[in-house]
């Protein structure tokens, strides 16, 4: 049975600094999720939703008391484990009035949630993003929300050509459009490969004002994507000629891992979740505040254009047939890995 979101994955649902001693919530696959940490710092996760009258804990004027939760509404409160440890008017406490605890595990400064059957949480590989919490590593993220699907966004990052027209400015040049890409299909680990290797390209105000490459670059944009939650782009700049050294080791280029974690939130919208990791001027905060700035501008430039493309498509006839082309090779691999999966 098909059903609208890839179930029984780890998504991420926020970032380990969102989430403290104060009520948070945020909707993952259509299911409104409660967060906050215990006094030992553990993030706990539960339904944002009383079992008695179905009043949202995350509204005030639910609150902590210690390691419980209460609810504004009637006082029903809540152990860290969703289960009833206390209700009004009696001391019997009934047996179903438990809410529905989610598996959570924080890795790589995100805080990922299991959506699905709890009991396969632990069997299911959680994607790595070690950058973004690895010393000699400086990183800057955020989260802007989308107001369409979350495929359309995995059709944006999985074909970068369009860089060159939508992001020009700021990562985009006409090289990046003409190149052509390899694209490779991991089926037995889940991961879609897509490189665009570029000899001799011109180098965008993205690089040229963080590492301060003036002329003609070596750009190598590497995507590696593994459905439905993780996107990674390992870039790499270098002057024209530059390379790796046979060892693998790289000390004459820079290095940038840019890092989506696309969550549905419901069918038609989506938490863009990015990160943008260096391995270059580490503690130049002016570096660090361009990248943000920069990144969050062509971020937005893609919500603009996908949340167009969300309405243009809830407004096209039935059978409307979309044009493919090579630079799509990638986009569509990862198609047909998110149907199989949803199909599960």
């Amino acid at each position: 049975m098909t059903t609208a979101f890839v179930r029984n994955q780890w998504y991420v649902a926020a970032y380990g600094r969102e989430i403290g001693r104060e009520l948070f919530t945020r909707t993952v696959c259509g299911e409104s999720i409660l967060f906050w940490r215990t006094g030992n710092g553990a993030v706990t996760a539960m339904s944002d939703r009383c079992v008695h009258r179905r009043f949202p804990l995350s509204e005030k004027p639910s609150h902590l008391v210690g390691d419980t939760v209460v609810c504004g509404y009637h006082g029903f409160t809540y152990g860290a484990d969703g289960v009833c440890v206390a209700v009004p008017g009696q001391t019997r406490v009934p047996r179903t009035a438990r809410l529905r605890a989610y598996p959570i595990v924080e890795q790589d400064s995100f805080v990922w949630v299991f959506i699905g059957d709890p009991t396969l949480a632990a069997t299911t590989r959680i994607p790595r993003a070690p950058w973004l919490d690895k010393p000699g590593w400086t990183v800057v993220a955020g989260m802007e929300p989308l107001a369409a699907r979350a495929s359309l966004l995995v059709d944006n990052l999985l074909d970068l050509s369009h860089e060159t027209y939508l992001h020009g400015g700021y990562i985009g040049t006409p090289e990046v459009a003409e190149t052509p890409i390899t694209t490779e299909v991991d089926e037995e680990a889940g991961i879609v490969y897509v490189s665009r290797r570029m000899a001799d390209a011109a180098c965008p105000p993205f690089y040229s004002n963080s590492t301060g490459l003036t002329g003609r670059i070596t750009r190598w944009q590497d995507i590696e994507y593994t459905p439905p939650c993780l996107y990674l782009l390992h870039s790499r700049i270098a002057p024209v000629g530059v390379l790796p050294n046979d060892d693998g080791s790289d000390p004459d280029a820079f290095h940038v891992e840019v890092v989506y974690a696309i969550t549905p939130e419901t069918e038609h919208s989506t938490h863009d979740f990015w990160a943008v990791a260096r391995d270059f001027a580490l503690d130049d905060q002016e570096v660090s505040d361009y990248l943000e700035k920069s990144n969050r501008t062509v971020v937005l430039q893609d919500v603009a254009a996908l949340d167009t493309l969300e309405q243009v498509i809830a407004t096209e006839p039935d059978g409307y047939q979309e044009l493919s082309i090579n630079i799509d090779t990638g986009g569509l691999a990862a198609r047909r890995m998110l149907a199989r999966m949803r199909a599960k």
